[in-house]
């Protein structure tokens, strides 16, 4: 995709920085956006020394100003986004009788309403070049559910909803909009599992292993590329078989 520009959130580690090297791979400049700027400063280093141009910005998800400067910022560098991968997001899980308002606000507010005001940034730009990616990265439990977690839940499924509304209002300016659905894949937090409980996992995923952060950047690449030029409204479904519709 060389020519190409992708700001992919959530950049400073796991999917978010595997999507953001493996566009870097294709030829695209990549904005890398996330809290944490030193962990993005390595990130970007990687896209660097691999020969591909990488820009860092900060962004708090939660704050609609904090989005619009760092899209601002990332303009002002680039002059346009072409591909968006909404791929932040964070969980504060509890059961449903004693989740806290806060901890509902603040799923919501990063996962799904971040992922919109991210999106109505990059919209102007996309409509007027009459070309635009858009990959929103859901989760196998958006589609399935699952108990103790009715806030990420709530965001991821309604990332689906919006993924279909908006491929439907923009696809006649050559934008698609597409969702990947993640299951268990091997992070920081699955490795932190006790073995007892990897186990009763496995037994869910017929492949029978973990994902990795690379199996989601390869679904999200394609996505982002010419040869998924003819799907939109799509939500791509990478679990090892654990969830089939």
């Amino acid at each position: 995709m060389p020519n190409r520009i992708a700001f992919v959130t959530g950049a400073s580690r796991g999917i978010g920085r595997a999507c953001a090297l493996s566009l870097a791979g294709t030829g695209a400049k990549v904005v890398v956006a996330a809290r944490h700027v030193d962990k993005l400063e390595e990130v970007a280093a990687e896209i660097r020394a691999a020969g591909s141009e990488a820009f860092v910005v900060p962004i708090d998800l939660s704050s609609q100003d904090s989005i619009k400067e760092a899209f601002a910022r990332a303009s002002k560098e680039f002059g346009r986004i072409d591909i968006l991968v909404n791929n932040a997001g964070l969980t504060r899980d509890g059961l449903a009788m004693r989740m806290k308002r806060d901890d509902w606000d603040t799923v919501i507010a990063t996962n799904l309403s971040g992922a919109f005001f991210a999106i109505q940034q990059v919209l102007p730009g996309m409509v007027k070049e009459r070309w635009g990616r858009i990959i929103n990265i859901s989760s196998v439990v958006g589609e399935s559910g699952n108990p103790g977690q009715a806030n990420y839940v709530a965001s991821k499924a309604g990332l689906i909803g919006l993924t279909k509304s908006l491929a439907q209002e923009l696809a006649s300016r050559n934008i698609t909009v597409n969702a990947v659905a993640p299951g268990f894949i091997e992070t920081d937090m699955t490795g932190a599992l006790n073995e007892e409980t990897k186990a009763k996992i496995l037994e869910g995923i017929p492949l029978k292993r973990m994902g990795t952060a690379n199996d989601i950047a390869a679904a999200v690449k394609f996505l982002a590329s010419d040869d998924a030029s003819y799907i939109t409204g799509h939500v791509l479904d990478v679990n090892g078989g654990m969830y089939m519709r």
